[in-house]
C-alpha cells in the first residue's frame, strides 16, 4: 500500500479574491460584469466555491468511525455513493458514483455514513478521477486494515462533454484494488457483484483522452 499523503493545514477560502478573479474572467471573455444577469455572479461563485472546495486541507479519516462486530468476516459491499468533484485541469465538474467492497479483518468494520464522508471529503477539492479512486482506497485500507478492498468510480466529465469533441454521456471507470481483492478469482467475483459485465475485459483504469486530461 502506498503512503497516504499528509494533509496540509486547512486554509479558508478567500471570497474577496474569488470575486475579483471571477469578475476578471467575465471581462476577459468580453462580458459586461455590470450587466444585470451577471453582476452578482462573482459573489455567487465565491459562496459556491466555499462549499465545493471544502475538502481542501481536511483529514478524510477524521470522521471515519470503526466498530468491532463478532463473526464479521464476510464481504461488505456498498453501492452507488454519489459524488461530485472538480477537474483540476479545467475547473469543471465531474460526477458519478462510487462502489466499495471490502473483506474485514479481525471483525473491524465501519458504517455507511463514514464511508460517504470519506468520499465527500476527498472529492471536495480540485481532483483527478484516477487519484480520487486511489485516495479513497488508501485512506480506507490504512484505517480498516482489511484483508482486501476494491474501489470502483464511474464518472462523467464535463470537460469532455462540453468541448468540441461533443462526448456528452461518455463515462470513465477507474479501479483501485488492495490485498486479496487484486487476486483472481476474488476480483472477478466482486466485479460481478458490482455489476461489471466483463471484468476480464477491463484494465484497472479506463483512461480518458490524453488531449483532455
Amino acid at each position: 500500500m502506498r503512503e497516504v499523503p499528509k494533509t496540509k493545514k486547512q486554509q479558508a477560502t478567500d471570497p474577496a479574491k474569488i470575486e475579483t478573479a471571477v469578475r476578471t474572467i467575465l471581462e476577459a471573455i468580453g462580458e459586461d460584469p455590470e450587466r444585470e444577469g451577471v453582476k452578482n455572479t462573482p459573489r455567487r461563485v465565491a459562496e459556491l466555491y466555499r462549499r465545493i472546495f471544502g475538502g481542501i486541507g481536511k483529514d478524510p479519516a477524521k470522521d471515519l468511525k470503526l466498530y468491532t462486530v463478532e463473526n464479521q468476516d464476510g464481504l461488505i459491499l456498498v453501492k452507488d455513493i454519489l459524488f461530485h468533484s472538480m477537474c483540476e485541469h479545467h475547473l469543471l465538474p465531474f460526477f458519478g458514483r462510487v462502489q466499495l467492497a471490502y473483506l474485514p479483518d479481525e471483525n473491524r468494520i465501519t458504517g455507511l455514513s463514514s464511508l460517504t464522508k470519506v468520499v465527500e471529503t476527498l472529492s471536495r477539492k480540485p481532483q483527478l478521477q484516477e487519484r480520487l479512486t486511489n485516495e479513497i482506497a488508501d485512506v480506507l485500507t490504512k484505517a480498516l486494515r482489511p484483508r482486501g478492498l476494491l474501489v470502483a468510480v464511474e464518472a462523467e466529465h464535463l470537460c469532455m462533454a462540453m468541448n468540441e469533441t461533443n462526448r456528452s454521456g461518455t463515462k470513465t471507470v477507474s479501479y483501485a484494488m488492495r490485498g486479496v481483492m487484486a487476486e483472481e478469482p476474488v476480483k472477478a467475483e466482486v466485479m460481478s457483484l458490482l455489476g461489471d459485465p466483463d471484468p476480464q475485459a477491463r484494465s484497472n483504469t479506463v483512461a480518458r483522452d490524453p488531449d483532455h486530461l
